[in-house]
């Protein structure tokens, strides 16, 4: 299913905000591929010579998955809070990835040990849900943190809680994906 429309619509819509001679036509996108009409949940993320440069996408689909890649394109590039907006000298650094999620799976766990003992490394994503605390990890980021537990206690962080909180049980849900990723100037943009 991955097509490398994919990330021509993400580039697309990064360059659009960037030079206003981008655009999308969504109607002609949509008849060539109708498959990007159906609700999607996607991310993308944005790699700076293999350095996180933004990441941002959905969990669970709530618009096209035309709409959600685009918007998520534009927000991993200039509205991730953890960096400064992308400037267009950047783009010959970047590759782009756009990751599709399959839907988010409520994991079934006694306590911590036996959490350790059903998460799948490299290929779970992670989703951490408790009172106010909320955060999750794409399967990729098991390349960086290799074992369950600091894929867990990373998990907790991000989600800013402390690593204890998986005394407290909290809900834990599993996400497979399928990503395509690319040099952002081998990419042509539509």
């Amino acid at each position: 299913m991955l097509d490398l429309i994919l990330l021509q619509i993400a580039k697309t819509a990064i360059l659009s905000q960037l030079d206003n001679t981008y655009s999308l036509d969504k109607k002609n996108i949509l008849d060539k591929y109708p498959y990007l009409s159906k609700k999607g949940a996607a991310f993308v993320t944005l790699k700076y010579d293999n350095d996180l440069r933004g990441c941002i996408g959905s969990i669970a689909p709530r618009q096209s998955l035309l709409d959600d890649i685009t918007h998520n394109a534009i927000s991993a590039a200039f509205k991730d809070p953890r960096f400064n907006v992308l400037d267009i000298n950047e783009l010959p650094h970047l590759n782009l990835e756009v990751s599709l999620l399959s839907e988010p799976r409520l994991l079934e766990y006694e306590n911590y040990a036996d959490l350790l003992q059903k998460v799948r490394p490299n290929v779970d994503g992670l989703i951490l849900q408790h009172d106010r605390y909320q955060g999750t990890f794409l399967p990729q980021v098991w390349e960086e943190l290799q074992t369950t537990s600091l894929f867990l206690e990373h998990l907790s962080l991000k989600a800013g809680a402390s690593p204890n909180i998986y005394n407290e049980h909290p809900d834990i849900y599993r996400y497979e994906v399928e990503h395509i990723e690319e040099k952002f100037d081998a990419i042509l943009p539509i």
